[in-house]
């Protein structure tokens, strides 16, 4: 029998060690603070009536993530969701950019959100949890419940994909300036 004390401290624990990170990703995938909220709440109610299953030290935390994942995958605004993200993707490209004191590269930003848009599902969120939750493959693997190989065989997928899409995006871009130059030079 668990010590209702004991089980209280312990979710207070986790609950002030994770919140405000599980909160940042689920903003950051629903691109709407109040749908984050319910599932962050969701998300505490589950691991309080499961608490027994819950691991101890970094698992917890782990374990978390997989359970906000979950429901958001349970969504009925799952695609609604895809397309807020890849924005919000974009959005802070264009900040950096802008804080670099470089113009922001409207075409590139484009190209990039088409990439990751042309990435299978599990490729896709494998990259997105590496790049902006900071995960490590392992991790990655606990959260999607995947193997820890088959999570690097995405990531690389994803990224070579990525990189090849840019790439042939780029060479299309020159291309067509090329073509551009060509012509107004014909009109002189």
């Amino acid at each position: 029998m668990s010590d209702p004390a004991a089980d209280a401290r312990r979710f207070t624990e986790l609950y002030n060690a994770t919140r405000r990170d599980l909160l940042a990703y689920l903003v950051r995938r629903t691109g709407d603070p109040e749908q984050a909220a319910d599932l962050l709440s969701e998300t505490y109610l589950i691991a309080w009536r499961r608490l027994e299953h819950v691991p101890h030290g970094n698992g917890e935390r782990l374990w978390l993530f997989g359970v906000a994942r979950n429901l958001l995958l349970k969504t009925a605004h799952h695609q609604r969701l895809h397309e807020t993200l890849i924005t919000n993707i974009a959005n802070e490209l264009e900040r950096i950019a802008q804080v670099d004191g470089a113009a922001p590269d409207g075409p590139r930003v484009d190209a990039l959100r088409d990439g990751i848009a042309r990435l299978p599902a599990n490729e896709r969120e494998a990259l997105l949890l590496t790049a902006w939750e900071g995960f490590a493959p392992r991790e990655i693997a606990e959260i999607t419940r995947a193997s820890a190989n088959v999570t690097r065989v995405r990531l690389a997928r994803a990224r070579r994909k990525l990189r090849r899409h840019l790439a042939d995006e780029r060479r299309t871009s020159e291309r067509l300036e090329g073509a551009a130059s060509r012509s107004d030079l014909s009109r002189s």
